[in-house]
């Protein structure tokens, strides 16, 4: 394994231990816009820089 794939491996992980903020429900990572998505929330949070931004404020509605 090389150390790329090990460290998507890492993240992988990581984001899968991540809940809402706001409704302690799980997220689901939608790679092509780089957001974990609260469906129970209706909100989608950004990855910037590969860190989750794990706050209300800065997440993004979805209709």
């Amino acid at each position: 394994m090389s150390d790329g794939e090990g460290k998507m491996h890492h993240d992988r992980k990581m984001l899968e231990a991540l809940v809402c903020p706001q409704t302690n429900g799980p997220l689901s990572y939608d790679a092509e816009a780089q957001e974990l998505v609260s469906k129970s929330a209706r909100l989608a949070y950004p990855i910037r820089g590969g860190i989750p931004i794990m706050l209300v404020d800065e997440a993004r509605k979805l209709d």
